[in-house]
C-alpha cells in the first residue's frame, strides 16, 4: 500500500470496519511521512456467474434484474426495503457459495419465491403469476390454495 500523495509506504491503519454486510472491510490509513488520510475497501473477490435463460441464451448474473423484480412484486405492500436487500443478499450467497459458475434462471426464481413466500403471500403470489407464466384462472386458484398452507411472517 502506498500514500497517494507521496507515494510512501509507510502506512498506518487507523481503523478498520465490516462494510456491504460484511462483504467488504472499510479501513482508514494514514501516511506516517506526510499525514495524508485516505480510505480503502477491501471487496471478497466475486466469481463472475452466468444466468442459463429460459431459450438457453447466457447472461451475466445481475442483483439489479433480481431487486427490481422483488421491488415490483412487493409494490405497495409493507415491507421494508432492507427486507428485499437481505432477500438479494441471501440468493446471491447461495449462488455465490455453489461449486457451479452458472445457474439457470429457473434455480434464481425458485430461490426467490422461497423467500417470498414466508414474507408475504400477496408478493408472493404476484411474483409467482409472472414467474410462473400461469395460463389460465385454475393455476392461479392452485397456487392460492398451496399458499393457504404457509403462514407468512410479515
Amino acid at each position: 500500500m502506498r500514500c497517494s500523495q507521496c507515494l510512501s509506504e509507510n502506512i498506518k491503519v487507523l481503523e478498520s470496519r465490516a462494510h456491504q454486510d460484511g462483504r467488504a472491510i472499510r479501513r482508514r490509513r494514514k501516511c506516517q511521512d506526510c499525514d495524508h488520510r485516505f480510505t480503502t475497501y477491501e471487496r471478497e473477490e466475486e466469481v463472475q456467474i452466468r444466468v442459463e435463460k429460459k431459450d438457453g441464451r447466457f447472461e451475466d448474473f445481475s442483483r439489479d434484474k433480481i431487486l427490481r423484480s422483488l421491488q415490483i412484486a412487493c409494490q405497495k405492500r409493507p415491507i421494508k426495503p432492507a427486507q428485499l436487500d437481505r432477500i438479494v443478499v441471501r440468493v446471491e450467497r447461495f449462488i455465490q457459495d455453489s461449486a457451479d459458475r452458472s445457474i439457470t434462471s429457473r434455480r434464481i426464481g425458485d430461490l426467490l419465491m422461497e423467500n417470498l413466500q414466508g414474507l408475504d403471500h400477496v408478493a408472493y403470489v404476484r411474483f409467482a403469476s409472472v414467474y410462473k407464466d400461469f395460463a389460465d384462472p385454475d393455476e392461479f386458484i392452485n397456487e392460492l390454495k398451496n399458499l393457504k398452507t404457509t403462514p407468512a411472517r410479515l
